[in-house]
């Protein structure tokens, strides 16, 4: 009977229902990267509206970042506990809730604390996402798999501006906030047909998990607190506490039967290089993409509106190259496909530092295009190569911890734009040449170590 399940999972789940569980989880990865991504664009609206000042409307945005960071692996850690299918659904209905109930929020301090209920929810999900796609697709098609979802991040990731912009021309900015509900009530009804793979039977760890929380979330909030100018001083001391407290937190991880970070795992040269390999590249994509737009506006003189045509052909890219490069790596070598999208990133954004001063639209688009291409080619064949390295048992907390390299990456690549912008070099090359660097580290970390 075990070896009977075993070869199930290996196998992935059986047609149809396959299909249904695959469009369950479509449904989930955009209404967590709709929830992600349209609330910038109603920051001006709500301040106006609330009558608050602007700088305090970007807490809405702190907050989520910072409770999804705090409970990754934590949660992670308890869909093995609990079942990975019944904490995803625990997740989508508490997100779902909270973004009904946004509807009815008329404050600013209760719009925190929703969105904070929110991004719980959206851990809860986004913890078990790798892990329940591993075991819904066969292992020769994990990558397929992996790039159908890079395909529904990429799109609504590019669909989000301009969906939350026609939210605020025609309805409430609640209504901003409200929109992925619907995503969430369609993943709800598919839920059954994940697969329910058995809980596993062992204490869950506190102490572990408040560690876990208290040191991401101080680096991240340390991070997020240097970037908009809280001050040099106060974010390194932060910062600071929070790689102490992470410190105490992986001396007691390595005495432990069962992590919360899968620190056992990570002394994997295959695993642990390969996740250095995701951070850079999230750093690179991010110090970028936010460095870019002031570049183009104060540099090149074009106006909000060109701006942003111009960087959207970045996710354009992703949404063409992603779900293609996540098929090859389930055929061609890990290190090859690697070398060619850090490659092909470094060359671009090389191009993009090197623009002269009387390029065309169409020439920068051109560079983004091949840059955002470039990125996607070398992120998919990593996420891969960092989902299939785990044992399957382990899936779980593998998918936690590149949750939260992720979401790091993301938070020093937005500090590093932030701090360029400082010191007035970030409307210059200065951020791409920067971005060049650690995608060209990104490159070497995935040539180097990632295996099939």
């Amino acid at each position: 009977m075990e070896q009977a399940a075993i070869a199930e999972a290996d196998d992935g789940l059986p047609l149809p229902r396959r299909y249904w569980a695959i469009a369950a989880m479509c449904c989930s990865t955009a209404l967590v990267i709709l929830d992600a991504a349209i609330p910038v664009v109603a920051l001006p609206t709500i301040a106006r509206e609330l009558h608050v000042p602007a700088s305090s409307t970007v807490l809405t945005v702190t907050v989520y970042q910072l409770t999804l960071v705090m409970a990754m692996l934590p949660l992670s850690a308890f869909g093995d506990l609990i079942g990975l299918r019944r904490l995803y659904a625990i997740g989508l209905m508490i997100f779902t809730a909270g973004a009904a109930t946004c509807l009815f929020v008329t404050s600013l301090p209760l719009l925190l604390v929703v969105r904070a209920v929110q991004a719980l929810g959206a851990a809860a999900v986004l913890s078990m996402t790798s892990a329940l796609i591993r075991s819904i697709y066969p292992s020769h098609q994990l990558g397929r798999g992996l790039g159908i979802n890079s395909l529904i991040n990429a799109s609504f990731t590019a669909l989000a501006p301009t969906v939350g912009g026609i939210i605020v021309a025609f309805a409430s900015w609640q209504w901003v906030f409200a929109a992925s509900a619907p995503f969430g009530i369609l993943a709800l009804l598919g839920v059954r047909a994940l697969p329910d793979p058995e809980p596993k039977s062992h204490r869950f760890d506190w102490t572990s998990s408040i560690l876990s929380a208290a040191t991401f979330g101080l680096i991240v909030g340390g991070l997020e607190l240097g970037a908009h100018g809280g001050g040099a001083l106060a974010a390194a001391s932060v910062v600071g506490a929070g790689i102490v407290i992470g410190y105490a937190f992986v001396r007691r991880e390595l005495r432990v039967e069962r992590p919360v970070m899968p620190v056992d795992l990570l002394a994997s040269p295959a695993l642990g290089v390969a996740l250095i390999g995701a951070m850079a590249g999230f750093m690179a994509m991010m110090a970028f993409v936010v460095s870019m737009p002031f570049r183009l506006e104060n540099g090149y003189h074009y106006s909000a509106g060109e701006v942003g045509s111009m960087m959207a052909t970045w996710p354009l890219a992703a949404l063409l190259i992603g779900p293609f490069a996540s098929t090859m790596a389930d055929r061609y070598s890990l290190r090859l496909l690697s070398a060619l999208g850090a490659g092909t990133s470094v060359i671009g954004l090389l191009l993009l530092a090197l623009m002269p001063a009387d390029v065309t639209p169409w020439g920068i688009c051109v560079r983004l295009f091949v840059t955002g291409g470039g990125i996607a080619l070398y992120l998919s064949p990593n996420a891969r190569a960092i989902i299939a390295s785990a044992p399957r048992d382990r899936a779980a907390s593998v998918g936690g911890i590149f949750q939260t390299i992720r979401l790091l990456g993301q938070a020093i690549g937005a500090t590093v734009a932030a701090s360029l912008l400082a010191f007035g070099l970030g409307s210059g090359p200065g951020p791409a040449y920067a971005a060049a660097f650690l995608a060209l580290i990104a490159g070497l970390c995935g040539v180097v170590k990632i295996r099939r």
